[in-house]
């Protein structure tokens, strides 16, 4: 969980003074707050209005649980025929296979395709399956298996019951999108926050930066690490919230989708860089690669950065980022 604290600050008479409005609401299943700093609290609502409508557009475009939405009409024509799509969702298709390369199938769209039938995270799991069945599972996964037309803009799941779903990059994709329309239309300074998965631009109305809290993975409340940042996206993944016990291990709800079995040795995995859809694709792939190999993919990469958690609390981090460990007890606003 990711945390923006503000702080008040004095302001020149000489100066309108500008104030940081906030609004929380449910989108995309998923708890939203857009901040934009602003002298006027009704130019502010209007930006803050335009930004949500474009995660409402978003949301409606990549649902799954519309049947008439694109992603939709793409799984249900899997094995069958290609779908034709607006250029923007190809588009999204097309860097999500691209970031599947590079993280070698760690990150995948058609993670859609697991038979859930295997895995029960309420504590309930006493063993493992054995590798076999595990593969089994994922068997559909393969981002190879998306064939995509440019010139037709049309979309194709080779084998029949693949699906695709953008629950590992729609929300950074979205919050990027709103970002653009708010600054489009003269928001110099503010703040999308999608449940953990943000990006924020300009300053504070003191003209400092924003001040990111990480929070601990065990306390939410309380904060493990904070930086200060502008014009970054940041994007948590973490297994503190739904995990289960076995012999004495924990295993993460996050699956390994080359393997079909669960992860483990990693409590979360921040990432920071410079647009939102990319820190929330690549939080999950990097949990899933380890924490040696995901920093090293991590430090080839530009202008990305990660902190890595492990179970024992330990902390790594990529090699040029500077992370503030706070005093004991220290809360987040």
């Amino acid at each position: 969980m990711l945390h923006i604290d503000s702080f008040p600050q004095l302001r020149s008479n000489m100066v309108a003074e500008q104030h940081i409005f906030k609004r929380s609401c449910k989108l995309m299943g998923n708890h939203f707050e857009l901040s934009v700093v602003a002298t006027n609290q009704t130019w502010a609502n209007q930006m803050i209005d335009a930004g949500i409508a474009e995660i409402q557009r978003i949301e409606r475009l990549l649902t799954t649980f519309s049947n008439d939405s694109e992603t939709n009409r793409i799984n249900q024509n899997a094995g069958i025929g290609p779908v034709a799509v607006s250029r923007e969702t190809f588009n999204l298709i097309k860097r999500s296979i691209a970031i599947s390369r590079v993280t070698q199938g760690a990150f995948d769209i058609t993670y859609g395709s697991i038979d859930k039938r295997l895995w029960n995270f309420d504590q309930s799991m006493t063993s493992l399956p054995d590798a076999q069945t595990a593969r089994q599972m994922v068997r559909l996964i393969n981002y190879q298996n998306i064939i995509l037309a440019d010139d037709a803009c049309t979309v194709f799941l080779r084998e029949t019951g693949m699906r695709i779903g953008f629950g590992g990059i729609g929300k950074g994709y979205a919050a990027e999108q709103a970002k653009r329309i708010m600054v489009q239309l003269g928001v110099k300074s503010g703040v999308v926050n999608a449940s953990g998965d943000l990006t924020a631009w300009g300053v504070q109305p003191n003209g400092s930066k924003w001040t990111l809290g990480i929070a601990d993975p065990d306390r939410a409340q309380q904060v493990f690490s904070y930086m200060n940042v502008t014009g970054l996206a940041v994007a948590t993944s973490g297994n503190y919230e739904k995990f289960v016990m076995i012999d004495g291990k924990k295993y993460s709800h996050t699956i390994n989708p080359r393997t079909g079995l669960p992860v483990t040795g990693i409590k979360s995995v921040t990432i920071i860089t410079t647009n939102a859809e990319i820190a929330d694709a690549m939080a999950t792939p990097v949990t899933v690669m380890g924490i040696h190999a995901g920093l090293n993919l991590i430090n080839q990469m530009k202008d990305i950065e990660a902190i890595i958690v492990d179970d024992d609390n330990r902390l790594y981090t990529s090699n040029n980022i500077n992370v503030i460990t706070p005093k004991p007890h220290e809360t987040t606003a």
